[in-house]
């Protein structure tokens, strides 16, 4: 049965939002198979409706200057309760009903407390697109894929508990670059010259390289450069998770939260953009290598203005394990979108033992079948 939205909370955006159903007061969850609020306990659902608190969509900027200079209008910021986790320094709020339990990141145990954090609201997000079913059983045939990984892991993993779903934090850049540069540029050609070999003289052909000045101009604009803001998680796991459609943002509202965690981030503003410089950079230089031609460049010096940097906070869909199996810690994170998986390589000692026996008897017959047919 359909209602009316309920009314959305004024809880922080990284507390566990709660909806409650108009029909039995059970908490909604958002449902990614249906894009809707559900609940699960009469199976009442609510469309999500309207921009947010946007009025615009996720997909306007903020000024990154107006932001380091603490002037961003007072709608683009709020004041969160967080939790801090001991070992992985995690911030991600639980239920204020708690007082202890398990880290989502790497499973260790947490006392809660009220800490307060004053942050950027995020701008958009990507809807979580897939059930936890689909994840786990994603995950589950990721480790199955995986050689030498121990069984027990693997059935620990495929009976232990539910996986959380976390919205992650990122910033995305948005900024337009004129760049000057000095370099040479490398023509090959060939010269023949005559050797001596064994008496007799031969021609040789000589691959070389002619250098020559040049220098140019490149102009670029650079679209949702994306930056995690997060510390919680390797950043190889969640490179590995790209890419993601960052042109279905949606304009964040706390209705898709229901259900889910959100991680505040930990990555400040400042921070971010120094790594999207770097990407920019690295892209730069690319782009100048391709202007100067030939076969071989070599470039000495750049200068790049960056004018109109613009940003967004997005929070992106992941779905995550962390397992302790026989004293190690095992985390496992899954695109909320498209299914992708990384985690941590688990590996049998005993499987690779074998493996490496096997391997010896394998090269003795091989070595024992060579002997005698000679």
């Amino acid at each position: 049965m359909s209602q009316t939205p309920p009314e959305a909370p004024t809880s922080d955006f990284t507390e566990e939002h709660r909806f409650p159903c108009n029909q039995c007061g059970a908490d909604f969850r958002f449902a990614p198979d249906s894009g809707q609020l559900a609940c699960d306990h009469c199976g009442a659902t609510a469309a999500i409706t309207g921009d947010g608190p946007w009025d615009g969509g996720a997909t306007r900027e903020l000024d990154f200057h107006a932001a380091l200079a603490d002037q961003l209008p007072q709608q683009a910021m709020e004041e969160t309760r967080v939790t801090q986790c001991p070992n992985c320094a995690a911030q991600v709020e639980f239920d204020p009903d708690l007082h202890s339990a398990e880290c989502p990141f790497c499973a260790t145990p947490v006392v809660t407390d009220t800490g307060t954090h004053r942050h950027i609201k995020p701008r958009g997000l990507l809807p979580f697109a897939l059930e936890e079913r689909a994840a786990h059983e994603a995950m589950n045939t990721w480790l199955g894929s995986l050689w030498f990984a121990p069984n027990g892991l693997q059935e620990f993993a495929r009976k232990g508990r539910k996986m959380t779903g976390i919205y992650v934090p990122y910033w995305t850049f948005d900024a337009d670059t004129q760049s000057t540069y000095r370099g040479e540029r490398g023509d090959s050609y060939t010269e023949t010259r005559q050797v001596e070999r064994d008496g007799r003289m031969e021609t040789e052909e000589v691959r070389k390289i002619r250098w020559r000045p040049a220098a140019g101009r490149v102009a670029r604009f650079f679209d949702d450069i994306l930056v995690l803001a997060s510390k919680s998680l390797p950043k190889e796991y969640t490179d590995a998770l790209q890419p993601w459609d960052l042109d279905q943002l949606a304009s964040y509202r706390p209705e898709y939260l229901a259900g889910f965690r959100a991680e505040g981030y930990q990555i400040e503003l400042e921070a971010g953009f120094q790594e999207a410089r770097q990407i920019m950079d690295d892209q730069i230089h690319r782009d100048v290598k391709r202007d100067i031609g030939g076969d071989r460049q070599r470039v000495h010096h750049v200068d790049t203005q960056v004018s109109d940097v613009t940003f967004k906070h997005v929070l992106l869909p992941v779905w995550m394990a962390a397992y302790k199996y026989r004293g190690k810690s095992y985390r496992f994170v899954v695109n909320g979108r498209t299914g992708r998986v990384k985690g941590e390589r688990p590996w049998s000692a005993w499987k690779i033992t074998i493996a490496v026996v096997l391997g010896l008897i394998a090269a003795a017959g091989a070595a024992y079948v060579i002997s005698i047919n000679q």
